[in-house]
């Protein structure tokens, strides 16, 4: 592994985070023929796939399409074993794109970005890491991932606690052996939902905590259909571009009728086929009004919890199970191997965290108001600072010396989830503002990547310093992405969506829910109109006149 310490003085960009954005902004900018460096905090590249070691930890969109497109040769050369990838398939591809470009010589490990602050005079950008290193550079491109700040739950007495305890975001690099022992998973988010069939199988029992009843659907993975492998690499330009003008980054037959238009029977049955796939959008796409209308939710809610239902033998835990007071969708729906059939082993129990709730850990467990339950390991499956954790975890200062965090204190504002008003030459990939998180992220992170290449490029020929988007533009995307969310189901539910995990986060809707495709064809216009809505300055402190 190839460990560069060697950071230059001086560099033309930073970008810190070497998961998929930052390997793949990497290899961009080598082709634009500028010098930069990769820094990462982890011992190795993979980004969300590197930390997420935890057992079960997959990827919810299917192997053939969570893969790099800009490598064509690789696209086709590679095989995925699973219908659903691991999270060790994934790294060893993302540790293969790395060997393959020879990226690695340009990535700094074991290293974290406590600084960045840009410098007026000089139109750049001073980072600095807990190694002692300082380096200066045009560009400072923020490639930290939307899940990547680990979040623990809000109880007191985990200092006290004399067993073992895990996060599933940080999970050790060997094999945690749980056999003989009684393990708490607390928390059934995705993590969640994919450990604990896992952990039920290797501890001797295992007692899940459940605050809020999510709603998950079958993976129905397992080994992957050659055939269909033969299909897709033969139609990969036609089937990346569909995905690429799609709504959530994955191409799939649009929706044409309202869930209240056709008769139960009529309904039941679409819902059947689309829960057969095994997929995350089949349910929720099956309809055009899902994520608008109550109503029309409601009926695909329902659907699910007669799944849950029929799956479950014990009613009273499956009801605990069933997903009430949110629409379906609106919190990330999961996807599972076997989630709700854990439920029905002896040795597994279920504890309604609604009826008991959490008090504190102890000593020798967990405390609820009922009583106090002992454990030999705590498994903590408790998410994310979502999409402006990372970031904000960083000391960035832009203009006028204020910080991301005081112009974010309301909620996070960009201009296409991309740049922010106040930190020139700062690019945040996936940022608040963009699909981001309600697409295939890889999908998300290519357009983004080649969009910011693109400037980049935009600017050395024309001899540019400085972008940086004007407020009129930032303020008109950021009202429309919260008008996007206001006109669906979403900012109904207390999500992480919303922030509404972390106590004091402002409640915002952070991502676009406009789509990837009519978002893509925003960002070409943009470009298209000499990048509309920024001012751009002269390396000569020229300040050309912004296109608004």
């Amino acid at each position: 592994m190839n460990d560069t310490r060697n950071i230059p003085a001086q560099l033309d960009a930073v970008v810190v985070g070497a998961g998929f954005s930052g390997l793949y902004m990497l290899y961009k900018l080598r082709r634009l023929g500028m010098s930069a460096k990769v820094v990462e905090a982890g011992a190795d590249v993979g980004g969300t796939w590197y930390w997420n070691k935890y057992p079960g930890a997959r990827c919810d969109v299917e192997s053939m399409h969570y893969s790099y497109s800009f490598d064509r040769e690789l696209e086709q050369e590679w095989e995925w074993t699973e219908k659903y990838p691991s999270q060790p398939e994934i790294h060893a591809y993302i540790s293969h794109v790395a060997d393959r470009h020879d990226l690695r010589r340009d990535i700094v490990l074991n290293t974290k970005v406590t600084e960045a602050r840009f410098d007026e005079e000089s139109s750049r950008w001073t980072v600095r890491t807990d190694e002692g290193d300082e380096v200066s550079a045009r560009y400072c491109i923020m490639a930290v991932g939307c899940l990547s700040k680990p979040k623990l739950p809000e109880i007191p007495g985990i200092e006290n606690y004399t067993g073992n305890w895990y996060h599933t975001s940080h999970w050790p690099e060997e094999r945690v052996d749980f056999s003989g022992q009684r393990v708490a998973v607390i928390g059934t988010g995705s993590s969640g939902i994919q450990a604990i069939p896992i952990l039920a199988e290797r501890a001797d029992h295992l007692t899940v905590f459940q605050r809020t009843a999510n709603f998950s659907l079958p993976t129905f993975n397992g080994p992957i259909d050659q055939d269909l492998v033969a299909g897709i690499k033969a139609e990969y330009p036609r089937i990346r571009e569909e995905a690429r003008m799609s709504g959530f980054g994955i191409a799939v037959e649009e929706p044409t009728q309202s869930a209240l238009e056709v008769d139960d029977e009529e309904r039941r049955s679409k819902y059947t086929e689309r829960w057969n796939r095994g997929n995350l959008t089949g349910v929720l796409q099956a309809y055009t009004d899902l994520l608008v209308d109550e109503r029309a939710n409601e009926t695909a809610a329902e659907f699910v919890r007669g799944k849950v239902r029929e799956v479950v033998r014990d009613p009273e835990k499956a009801e605990i199970l069933c997903p009430r007071g949110y629409a379906f969708g609106t919190k990330r729906p999961c996807l599972d191997t076997g989630y709700y059939e854990t439920f029905n082993r002896e040795d597994v129990d279920l504890v309604d965290l609604r009826a008991t709730p959490l008090v504190e850990i102890t000593e020798n467990g967990v405390r609820t108001t009922e009583r106090e339950h002992e454990f030999d390991s705590i498994v903590f499956a408790t998410g994310f600072d979502a999409m402006t954790g990372a970031l904000l975890s960083i000391d960035i200062v832009g203009r006028d010396g204020v910080s991301l965090q005081e112009k974010w204190a309301e909620g996070p504002t960009t201009y296409l989830g991309l740049t922010t008003t106040g930190f020139p030459n700062l690019f945040t990939i996936t940022g608040p503002g963009s699909p981001s998180v309600l697409s295939n992220m890889i999908v998300s992170i290519e357009q983004h990547v080649d969009w910011i290449s693109d400037l980049l490029s935009h600017m050395s020929q024309q001899e540019l310093a400085v972008v940086e988007p004007t407020e009129s533009a930032e303020k008109q995307w950021s009202d429309h992405v919260q008008e996007c969310g206001e006109a669906t189901l979403f900012t109904k539910t207390d999500s992480w969506y919303m922030g509404a995990n972390v106590p004091g986060k402002p409640r915002v809707f952070m991502p676009y829910i406009g789509g990837v495709g009519p978002y893509r064809q925003k960002c070409d216009e943009v470009a298209a109109n000499g990048y509309e809505g920024f001012a751009l300055q002269k390396a000569d402190d020229t300040a050309l006149d912004p296109i608004s």
